[in-house]
């Protein structure tokens, strides 16, 4: 299964590729070079990457925030 991601600012099903680079930008080099690394090892964009892993965080069984049903 493919998950599609819209990169266009205006997006509230995805992540803004803005945000998400303001949020990398905060996180420690290694942690940041990592998810550069697994978004390029999957043609992904970063943005895309950052959402998957918190929505995966809060939802075992989702691929994006469209999937992402958290139960807390």
């Amino acid at each position: 299964m493919t998950a599609t991601f819209n990169s266009e600012p205006e997006s509230v099903e995805h992540l803004n590729p803005v945000a998400a680079r303001m949020m990398l930008a905060a996180f420690p080099p290694h942690i940041r070079e990592a998810f550069e690394r697994r978004a390029k090892e999957i043609d992904y964009p970063v943005e895309a990457v950052l959402e998957m892993a918190i929505a995966g965080f809060l939802d075992r069984e989702a691929l994006s925030f469209v999937d992402c049903q958290p139960r807390y």
